[in-house]
């Protein structure tokens, strides 16, 4: 783990591979959750709709560990539940692939998930240790859908068996462990002291040449917000996280339905559509990549959650085959870019990772559910109208998460300078 404990600090290769890797294995569940369910039913005889509600208590399983362990993610005791994590969605995911009774089966999942849980929440907070979270945020997105990527390819070809698609969470997992021990600590910016008793000490008045500086740190003191001026912030930012997710994976959720009864979606047409989207996913992690943070947050949010509403509606409307998948795709790269700047922004809240450790539990709380809650939508209010409430919650949602993402851009400014004066030695 990395000793340096005074500054956010540079991506590097092994930090990196750290904290991607674990990450990912904390979420691979729930990218493999179709496989999942297949392989569940082979497992233990279910129907789909039984195996679909154990997978989503192993994801919620996950999600709620995530955000119960993330306030110890953001010490000391970041790699120890990185381990932890790991070490239990080995034991869970393991016992799943290779016992054959049903109990074993269930009780290894909802462990293997509750593990993944710790690994989302270091994996989470240590992204907030590094510099320029906006570039880390791109390559974050980028090293995890092409890992993903990778893996959905491979384990059809391989088989989906419960050993096949719980051995390969099982062996991640492992892997994820043994790299693990180069998982970024959590940096320490100016700690605060409790107030101590006062004493009678000498007073040494700095000369002349030190009070520039001094001057200089007082005023950056004064421009660093308030701790519960970051607290507003950070809970904001998760409630309008999560329910952005509701709307954005109600509409993943529902496309091939959608799609189907109103532009004629075929099979082949949704699997073009999903392709499409990954890869739309890569090119915008590599624009953020390059970008960094040369256009700040607030606007770039405001723009995607913006355009990302608009073309939700636009997908309702749709009644070629064409045009379905192309908006469906324009959609998603905005999606995967509004995603990777909410991971950015909740990193530039706090370098100590308070709010990048509950971030994607919080996401994966919303997403859960979104298969019950866009049929609800649809049932109620048809296909277009069920795109137009998304729409609509996208233009809301970018009001405040806009406001978070200016502020978040303000403190790490501070933050930084901050640093940097307490780097420098004053003259003697």
């Amino acid at each position: 783990m990395s000793n340096d404990l005074t500054v956010r600090v540079p991506l590097r290769l092994p930090s990196a591979t750290a904290t991607f890797t674990i990450g990912i294995a904390g979420y691979l569940g729930v990218n493999l959750s179709p496989y999942m369910i297949s392989a569940l039913q082979q497992a233990i005889g279910a129907d789909v709709l039984t195996a679909s509600w154990i997978i989503t208590a192993t994801l919620l399983a996950t999600a709620v560990t995530g955000l119960a362990i993330a306030p110890l993610c953001a010490g000391p005791r970041r790699l120890a539940v990185a381990r932890g994590g790991l070490a239990l969605s080995v034991l869970g995911f393991a016992t799943a692939a290779l016992v054959p009774a049903p109990a074993a089966v269930i009780g290894g999942l909802i462990v293997g998930g509750i593990g993944a849980g710790g690994a989302v929440a270091s994996g989470g907070a240590a992204i907030a240790a590094f510099t320029n979270p906006d570039r880390v945020a791109g390559f974050n997105g980028l090293a995890n859908r092409a890992v993903v990527t990778v893996i959905l390819a491979i384990i059809p070809l391989i088989g989906l068996a419960p050993i096949d698609v719980f051995g390969a969470l099982a062996i991640f997992s492992v892997v994820a462990l043994l790299v693990s021990g180069w998982l970024p600590a959590a940096p320490v910016i100016a700690p605060k002291s409790p107030v101590a008793v006062a004493e009678a000490v000498p007073v040494d008045v700095p000369p002349t040449a030190a009070v520039p500086a001094l001057e200089a740190a007082a005023a950056t003191s004064r421009a660093l917000p308030s701790p519960r001026a970051v607290r507003i912030a950070g809970f904001t930012l998760l409630v309008s996280f999560a329910l952005w997710a509701v709307s954005e994976d109600s509409l993943w959720a529902m496309a091939g339905v959608m799609g189907g009864a109103q532009a004629s979606l075929t099979p082949e047409g949704l699997g073009l559509a999903l392709s499409g989207a990954t890869a739309g996913g890569l090119i915008g992690s590599v624009l953020l990549m390059i970008v960094g943070n040369r256009l700040g947050r607030a606007v770039p949010l405001a723009v995607l959650l913006v355009g990302g509403g608009i073309l939700k509606i636009v997908e309702g409307f749709v009644t070629d085959q064409t045009t379905f998948i192309v908006v469906f795709i324009a959609w998603n790269t905005l999606y995967a870019l509004a995603f990777m700047y909410f991971v950015s922004t909740s990193s530039a809240l706090d370098a100590d990772g308070r709010w990048s450790a509950p971030l994607l539990a919080v996401y994966l709380v919303g997403s859960s559910l979104t298969p019950v809650i866009g049929a609800a939508l649809v049932e109620v209010f048809g296909f277009q109208g069920f795109t137009v409430v998304l729409g609509v919650a996208s233009f809301v949602l970018a009001v405040p998460v806009a406001a978070v993402a200016a502020f978040s851009t303000r403190r790490e400014r501070a933050e930084a300078s901050a640093a940097a004066i307490e780097l420098q030695e004053v003259p003697a």
